[in-house]
């Protein structure tokens, strides 16, 4: 999912009910208690869905149901694209070339969004990836598949931490939690429809639809979306202020990160000695790009917002690399058609949507430390659970279940370090500090995509290309020890995140 549940996605990856529905859920998760510490919506202004924020919410929310219905729609697609396209052995590329485009992206835009407003880069970055779409579905090989992938990143990397500057803007404090809520909402009818239309388009007209059909639905949000940004939230924060001009630093550092993260990713897949090599260079890349775009003391895990930055990439990180392989192995080793594979993960986007909505809840802030705790216990057990799957004598079901499991835990996770994070933020600063919270959860996406896929390929995995159709029994090409080896460290970088989000609270 991506990380607007994924969106990220698949992640999220990579990265949330349905519109009709999202009154009730506005009803319930408003917060009117005059005990909230930032007060009780002034009168008039209602929900989520009241007077003053209707058309907005309704908009952007539009924006992360396609961005979610493309995470679940193509996810479902891409075995089937990866063996067509001889790719095999570059899967890990389509998922990670995503976020690592993204990165550069992300920094961009908290930047424009900070000083000219959010409305631009939302609406390139959903022109964006609507064209990475298209270039995708086009594509003649693996690499101009790859190509496209890039092009969404770009596109994603924008929307998302565009999106974020709209809520600190937009929202007061105590309506934040429920737009939150509404965009893991947003992810229920499409992990339901997304495989099931996905597979079936895949099946009977071919994988190419998926992308090529997608993009036809950027209309509708850019309709609903753009005059409610124009509004409410566009313009710099504060506009008696002067322009600052782009940290251009800061821009450097991003294309640094961008670049060290794929050279480590080419690496990770190439496996012989002249790797090295990209791999030394992505190192040097990194190390320094990384220390000045997140907050001192991200690495450590220091209390307060760098726990928080660090916690949403541990989380998101270690769920999407092992998400992004769950449809390869159903589809490769116990010989799931597509669409099974990919409804094999539906019910995590209603039980994503329940952790986001609980979180929510007034009462839950006092325990939200506790809720983040259990929270990344859950997403450990369930990415520990799916590779029993590799067992004949396990169904199949259970991966359903431990990922609805893990999804739930995902769903207080994410949306409370996004909480947290607008909280500890001034509205100067909503941009940089959301961006930074965006970075973390790229690069670990591409980071830990790059060494499961390294590992994958190591054991054999790359020749799992005899992907399985509807009705093919049998396991050929069967190597679940290269599954083992992405899901079982994946399981234990969940973990540390439990203990890093013991220290999201700052002091004092």
């Amino acid at each position: 999912m991506s990380a607007l549940e994924p969106p990220d996605a698949a992640a999220a990856a990579d990265v949330d009910l349905p519109l009709a529905d999202l009154a009730d859920l506005a009803d319930l998760v408003d917060i009117k208690d005059s005990g909230n510490p930032a007060g009780p919506p002034r009168t008039g202004e209602g929900g989520v869905l009241g007077r003053t924020h209707r058309a907005l919410s309704i908009g952007i929310v539009s924006v992360v149901f396609l961005i979610a219905f493309e995470a679940t729609a193509v996810g479902t697609a891409m075995p089937v694209a990866a063996r067509e396209l001889h790719g095999i052995p570059l899967y890990a590329f389509a998922f990670s070339a995503y976020f690592t485009t993204s990165l550069f992206a992300m920094v961009l835009s908290g930047q424009w969004a900070d000083r000219r407003g959010p409305l631009v880069p939302v609406a390139v970055g959903i022109g964006a990836f609507g064209a990475g779409l298209l270039l995708s579905g086009t594509a003649t090989g693996m690499w101009i598949f790859i190509a496209g992938r890039a092009v969404q990143g770009l596109g994603g990397g924008l929307v998302i931490v565009a999106l974020y500057v709209v809520i600190s803007r937009a929202y007061p404090e105590h309506l934040r939690p429920s737009i939150m809520a509404a965009f893991a909402a947003s992810w229920v009818i499409p992990s339901v429809v997304g495989p099931l239309a996905s597979g079936s388009v895949t099946q009977h007209i071919g994988w190419r639809w998926v992308f090529i059909g997608i993009p036809l639905l950027v209309v509708f949000p850019l309709a609903i979306a753009l005059p409610a940004i124009r509004r409410i939230a566009s313009g710099p924060a504060d506009p008696d202020a002067p322009v600052r001009p782009y940290d251009r630093r800061r821009i450097r550092l991003a294309l640094a990160i961008s670049v060290g993260a794929g050279l480590l990713q080419y690496a990770g897949q190439e496996l012989n000695w002249l790797a090295l090599v990209p791999a030394a260079v992505g190192v040097a890349l990194l190390v320094p790009a990384v220390r000045g775009l997140l907050p001192p003391g991200t690495g450590r895990a220091a209390r307060g917002l760098p726990a928080v930055v660090l916690l949403r990439g541990v989380a998101a990180g270690s769920f999407i690399a092992a998400e992004s392989f769950v449809p390869l192995m159903l589809v490769t080793q116990r010989g799931l058609s597509p669409t099974m594979a990919g409804l094999s993960l539906a019910a995590g986007g209603a039980t994503w949507a329940l952790g986001s909505y609980a979180q929510s809840r007034p009462r839950a802030e006092p325990h939200r430390e506790r809720l983040m705790v259990i929270g990344m216990v859950m997403v450990a057990a369930a990415i520990a659970t799916a590779p029993t799957v590799l067992i004949d004598a396990v169904p199949v079901w259970i991966v359903a279940v431990a990922w609805g499991v893990g999804c739930l835990g995902m769903g207080v996770v994410m949306a409370s370090t996004s909480v947290l994070l607008l909280k500890l933020s001034a509205p100067s600063e909503a941009g940089a500090n959301s961006a930074a919270l965006q970075i973390s959860d790229g690069l670990s996406n591409v980071l830990l995509l790059a060494a499961g896929g390294a590992a994958f390929a190591a054991l054999g995995g790359g020749a799992v290309g005899a992907v399985h159709t509807a009705g093919a029994s049998g396991a050929s090409g069967s190597h679940p020890g290269a599954f083992a080896a992405v899901f079982l460290p994946m399981a234990g970088v969940a973990l540390v995140g439990a203990w890093v989000a013991t220290r999201v609270r700052a002091k004092g």
